[in-house]
């Protein structure tokens, strides 16, 4: 069972997280901003995740912490959910649309964690959602889940579309990069012989 469990306490935040990586897509989330609880949701759902995220941060400084301190804890939880990384597929991309938008998304599970981000917005903010704060959850979730992501938007206007579509096809990468080869048996798909 592919299941990772993080409770990460600061002076700034508390977090708990579970993430099954071979759910059906159920999410309990609740971080105290709506639009962020939303992307989230929809992670759950187009990774195949189960994924019970509830936070609480000094949402009364911003969101900053809070969505970052949730990257970082539902990185530790998708790291530790992947254990010795034996028979997975590792490399994914995606190609994900989102009406005018089109999103770029290139994962390796390589335990090595790097971001590249190609990806603006033309609004400080989505609602009350800091846009900012896309790359800021991204970043931390690379850095702490080990692998290399590269997130490019193509395309797109509405500034809800993008986000989204990097979402999605942040989940829908991992799905495909998490799914077990049947090839590659019980190896670690490395040369090195981990990863």
């Amino acid at each position: 069972m592919r299941v990772g469990e993080i409770a990460r306490g600061t002076s700034e935040t508390d977090i708990a997280v579970r993430l099954d990586l071979d759910g059906s897509g159920t999410a309990e989330i609740a971080t105290g901003v709506g639009f962020f609880d939303h992307m989230l949701d929809l992670f759950a759902r187009h990774g195949l995740f189960d994924l019970t995220l509830k936070a609480t941060g000094d949402l009364h400084i911003d969101q900053h912490h809070t969505v970052e301190d949730c990257g970082i804890a539902l990185g530790q939880a998708f790291r530790q959910a992947l254990g010795d990384k034996r028979g997975i597929t590792r490399y994914a991309d995606v190609h994900l649309p989102m009406d005018e938008t089109l999103s770029r998304i290139a994962v390796d599970i390589s335990g090595r964690p790097f971001l590249v981000f190609r990806t603006s917005f033309s609004a400080a903010k989505i609602g009350d959602f800091d846009t900012e704060l896309v790359r800021e959850f991204f970043q931390a979730f690379a850095i702490n889940a080990g692998v290399t992501l590269h997130v490019e938007t193509l395309y797109g206007e509405n500034n809800h579309h993008i986000a989204e579509s990097c979402f999605k096809g942040l989940a829908r990468g991992l799905r495909k990069a998490v799914a077990i080869d049947a090839r590659e048996g019980s190896r670690v798909p490395s040369t090195k012989g981990s990863l």
